[in-house]
């Protein structure tokens, strides 16, 4: 709970209004903002160029679960490839997912999809500007309305992410263990939250829990809000945010089936579109994700060792079996594909088709 000695030490350390604190961090930001390829600067923003809303929300959809780092290139390839949302809605799905392999969370691809043929399908073919509006829009929750309206648009609303979670449970020392202290959070980040500059305020919270209040030894010396943070006040910032113990992840085990023909073409098959990387291209495998079933065909499998994945519920130890086959070879399901690119795949079938041919898995 959010102790009251605790608020009134931060109200009296804090300045009178919220938006001196946050102009604090504006002023760092202008100094100290990251540079990513889907952002404006803070002063091509103040020089008038706005950002493009496309770009805004298909960063946000990338790095939903996925680090800065892992989408950067992703982000280039799809902009380079779709550079409108309107490219993109006329995209073949099966573009879209062999683009998405690797990045993981595919439903987020499916669901990007949905959303830019319905933003393509708008009047003026453009994003709406409020949040409320946003939210109508297929895939779209309460976070990347919130990210879009308030980057791309300007308008006052609060984004709370990873990163702004840790930052707000540390300026307040809120000692409610997570998941059940966000609403509390998002509460007090929206007492903070500007009405001038709101996007580059969203970002700059970002920026500070990235690059400053980070997990573990965060850099209290040179945060903006040094003063201003009840944790830090404390002594307690290390220990913060407090999160629930989680529950173990069950283990599931299951079978992939790799098939070579001599003209190095492997079999493959379109997954479901629903479901665990649905709708990508991968190998044939029998019910651990509650599809599949047998071998796709009468060969002699031999065991070329197991591989492991870890999903979002669960982890999985897969048996990969692999055979050579004849050219004219029929399966019963799949079809083969001549000299298959791993970027295609999603990382689980890449680690399996890397242990059959004989290479390291990826790890």
């Amino acid at each position: 709970m959010l102790c009251d000695k605790v608020a009134k030490r931060l109200r009296d350390t804090m300045p009178t209004e919220p938006k001196d604190a946050s102009a604090v961090l504006l002023d760092w930001y202008d100094r100290h903002a990251r540079s990513m390829p889907w952002r404006i600067s803070p002063d091509d923003r103040k020089a008038g160029v706005l950002p493009d809303p496309y770009h805004v929300w298909l960063s946000e959809v990338m790095l939903q679960q996925t680090t800065v780092a892992a989408v950067r290139d992703y982000w280039r390839r799809f902009v380079a490839r779709w550079p409108t949302v309107v490219d993109l809605a006329r995209a073949r799905d099966s573009d879209v997912m062999a683009e998405w392999a690797g990045l993981g969370y595919y439903a987020r691809a499916r669901n990007l999809l949905k959303c830019a043929r319905a933003v393509a399908s708008r009047p003026d073919a453009a994003f709406p500007p409020t949040r409320d509006e946003l939210l109508l829009l297929p895939g779209v929750g309460p976070y990347t309305a919130a990210a879009v309206a308030a980057i791309a648009f300007d308008a006052r609303e609060t984004v709370v992410d990873g990163n702004v979670e840790r930052v707000i449970a540390r300026v307040f020392a809120l000692s409610e263990p997570f998941p059940a202290a966000r609403p509390k959070i998002l509460t007090l980040a929206t007492g903070l939250t500007p009405k001038a500059r709101p996007g580059d305020y969203a970002q700059a919270v970002m920026d500070l829990g990235a690059t400053i209040c980070t997990p573990r030894n965060p850099a209290c010396a040179i945060c903006p809000w040094l003063g201003r943070c009840a944790a830090r006040a404390q002594g307690s910032q290390a220990t913060l945010p407090v999160k629930a113990a989680k529950a173990a992840k069950p283990l599931r085990h299951g079978t992939v089936w790799v098939a070579m023909r001599p003209d190095g073409a492997v079999l493959l098959e379109d997954r479901p579109a629903n479901g665990l990387l649905g709708g990508m291209l991968g190998l044939p495998g029998d019910g651990w994700d509650g599809a599949g079933g047998g071998a796709p065909l009468q060969a002699n499998w031999r065991h070329s060792g197991d591989v492991r994945h870890v999903f979002t519920h669960f982890s999985l130890v897969l048996s990969v079996m692999v055979a050579g086959v004849a050219a004219d070879c029929l399966p019963l399901r799949g079809r083969f594909v001549s000299g298959p690119r791993p970027d295609d795949l999603p990382t689980l079938m890449r680690k399996a088709l890397a242990l059959a041919a004989g290479g390291a898995a990826i790890p």
